[in-house]
């Protein structure tokens, strides 16, 4: 069912109304009256009494015509006789503000009672909803109008957020507060904003993700339809808990899955608050210019190079300093260019990349915009800065706010003409010429290193989604009850992975004859049930004849205690590089695939790259060359490169057998030797799911 009736309501009734300003009834009543103009509003409290002339009403039963959408701010005691209530007279929508008093069980099936009349429900433990297109303000705070789409699991959070973005000139088109996502969750909330032609971005803060596939479905789509998504969460800090089952679990954090979701899906995952906002304003101005210029919002390429115009050389500097740091490249300018710059300019300017106006700003106002268009029109660089004084004349002399209007809009213009981006660093706040500019599609920042941060943001939009081939897990022909080594070796080698010649033994004398009738010598001894054999003292390799092996047994025995051992076969092609696959079940997103550089320093080197499974060749081969150590495969200093074909088969291999056994919370190939023969698997561990 859509949310209509969430967003644009027919009529409103807001249960627990109130006069009085201390209390949330208050500031949902008189935000549901600031509507009265678009819809019918309806008051509802018990206890009687009006606000802004609309009488309290006594129960949802009283009210002269059905209510749309019900807004709930009872004690819990209340909440589901309301509910009741509001279903008997025909609500479509409720949003429950009320928190506590519930359990998750009662909360869910609060839910299904509301979805099965097939109505909806936001929340509980929400803060509301606002739309600014469609005058629908039933949350407490101030949400200025503009362009971004916003849905929260923070209240908090979206204050903060909405006071950025009025300080930066920008606003809200929609804001939804998730609260307990009983039902309307992200993925609904984002999913209508795509749809919603007034909102330019989307932008959330999302700490519960549910069913994650479907929402890396929906930032997809968002990206498919030029509605960048910017998504802020939880968890940069914490680790996984699971290091101790395997190598995987340590490595592929909750973070880290969210992030290759994101990077997948063409959606950024920022960091704060500020970084959210500071390239939200970047990108709802590019669709202001966009539309002026008649093009498709995000028609232009994003920023990855700078050409930096100041008034001051150390701001100049200091400009091209933070843009560089971020990624951003600051060019030389080409010869004409740099003649053109210096046909404008003093004497003693600079006329490099940055640019230093010396004096020329103050001189004539207008050698600000004549400057900026020839390096907006030259090509040299993807977008032009401007640093330092520009918008603060008028604050001193009044009389030139005029003139400084004048050239904002000349700036304006340029931008706009030259189809690339013009981003201003002032010094001032809201005066008459920044108003200007943010009216015109141009992103004003009151510091240097937040017009980098958004630039650079800006960049990292993918240019093309890369999302799992959808899949459904396939009856397994059997489920696993050992997620150690043979068991998995076993499993793996039926879906194409290759393994050294092996057998499994229990004593001295198993070993040896297993050696030497069907391996051969040399092999390598392996203690079973260990999830890190290296570091127990659980793994000797290269044993060459009987007695070694002999020796190593009792070793291990003694150190280990272990009951099974394999003898499998030594595998030393030339040129071999040792990675790991892993995969760790992610509640939220499913099968995860890890690649990295493996071996027992696997954790220490950290070099991975993650994606959903199941994987497809090609997205297996570009996470091999996604990794720092990439090079080191495809051939280092003369060295042949290994067989990418055969290593990408293997990935697909491990992640095909974890989405088709859902019994296997992890699983683990560490190391996968490739090498430009193929690709071997010399150990792999699983980790099963508890049972119930």
């Amino acid at each position: 069912m859509g949310l209509d009736a969430l967003f644009d309501p027919r009529s409103v009734a807001v249960v627990g109304a109130s006069d009085n300003p201390e209390k949330w009834g208050y500031w949902l009543a008189s935000g549901a009256l600031s509507g009265r103009g678009r819809r019918a509003v309806h008051l509802v409290n018990h206890r009687g009494g009006s606000l802004d002339g609309e009488p309290f009403r006594p129960d949802l039963a009283s009210l002269p015509v059905p209510p749309d959408h019900v807004v709930v701010a009872v004690p819990p005691r209340h909440v589901r006789p309301v509910v009741t209530d509001g279903l008997a007279a025909g609500a479509r929508c409720f949003t429950v503000i009320t928190s506590g008093g519930a359990t998750a069980d009662e909360e869910r099936a609060l839910a299904d009672l509301v979805t099965a009349h097939g109505a909806r429900l936001l929340g509980p433990n929400c803060m509301g909803v606002v739309d600014t297109t469609s005058e629908l303000r039933l949350s407490w705070g101030e949400f200025p109008s503009g362009g971004l789409g916003l849905v929260s699991q923070s209240g908090n959070l979206a204050l903060e957020i909405g006071r950025l973005l009025a300080r930066a000139g920008q606003g809200f088109s929609r804001f939804v507060s998730l609260g307990n996502q009983r039902d309307i969750d992200a993925a609904d909330a984002l999913e209508s904003l795509i749809a919603h032609g007034p909102t330019r971005a989307l932008a959330a803060y999302i700490e519960d993700f549910r069913d994650g596939r479907r929402l890396a479905r929906v930032l997809a789509a968002a990206h498919a339809a030029g509605k960048p998504v910017l998504l802020l969460t939880v968890g940069r800090s914490a680790a996984s808990g699971r290091a101790a089952a395997s190598h995987t679990g340590a490595l592929v954090s909750a973070r880290a899955t969210v992030e290759a979701v994101c990077r997948d899906a063409g959606a950024l995952l920022l960091d704060t608050a500020g970084e959210l906002v500071d390239t939200a304003v970047y990108l709802l101005a590019e669709g202001v210019r966009h539309r002026s210029a008649g093009h498709a919002a995000g028609a232009s390429p994003r920023p990855r190079s700078v050409a930096v115009v100041g008034d001051s050389g150390g701001q100049g500097a200091l400009a091209a300093d933070a843009f560089a740091a971020q990624g951003i490249d600051v060019p030389a300018f080409a010869a004409g260019t740099r003649e053109a710059v210096a046909e404008q300019l003093p004497g003693g300017a600079g006329c490099a990349n940055p640019v230093d106006l010396a004096g020329a700003g103050e001189a004539d106002l207008g050698n600000y915009a004549r400057v900026a268009g020839t390096l907006l029109r030259s090509g040299d660089a993807d977008a032009v800065v401007l640093t330092g004084y520009f918008g603060d004349y008028a604050t001193a002399n009044p009389a030139q706010a005029d003139r400084e209007c004048e050239v904002a809009h000349a700036l304006a213009d340029a931008a706009v003409d030259s189809g690339r981006a013009l981003v201003v660093h002032t010094m001032a706040r809201d005066t008459p010429a920044l108003s200007v500019l943010r009216q015109r599609g141009v992103p004003v920042y009151e510091r240097i290193e937040q017009a980098a941060t958004a630039l650079a943001a800006s960049a990292r939009v993918a240019g093309r989604p890369l999302l799992p081939q959808e899949t459904q897990e396939a009856p397994a022909t059997y489920a696993l009850t050992d997620g150690g080594y043979e068991h998995v070796r076993e499993l793996l080698a039926s879906y194409g992975l290759a393994f050294p010649a092996a057998e499994f033994v229990t004593d001295a004398d198993g070993a040896v004859e297993a050696a030497e009738l069907r391996t051969g010598y040399p092999v390598v001894l392996k203690a079973m049930g260990l999830a890190h054999k290296t570091e127990a003292g659980g793994v000797a390799l290269s044993l060459g004849d009987a007695d070694a092996l002999r020796a190593a047994f009792a070793r291990m025995k003694a150190a280990t205690g272990a009951d099974r051992y394999a003898v499998e076969a030594m595998a030393t092609p030339p040129y071999g590089h040792e990675l790991i696959v892993g995969v760790r079940r992610d509640p939220s997103f499913g099968p995860v695939v890890m690649v990295g550089v493996g071996g027992v320093t696997a954790e220490l080197l950290a070099d991975t790259a993650l994606a959903l499974a199941p994987l497809t060749p090609a997205r297996a081969r570009a996470l091999l060359m996604g990794l720092r150590h990439a090079p080191l495969l495809t051939g280092w200093r003369g060295a042949p490169g290994v067989h990418l074909d055969a290593a990408a088969a293997a990935v697909c291999a491990v992640a095909r057998a974890a989405v088709d056994h859902p019994e296997l919370t992890e699983l683990e190939v560490n190391p996968l030797l490739v090498h430009p023969g193929g690709a071997i698997a010399l150990d792999a561990h699983g980790v099963l799911r508890e049972r119930d």
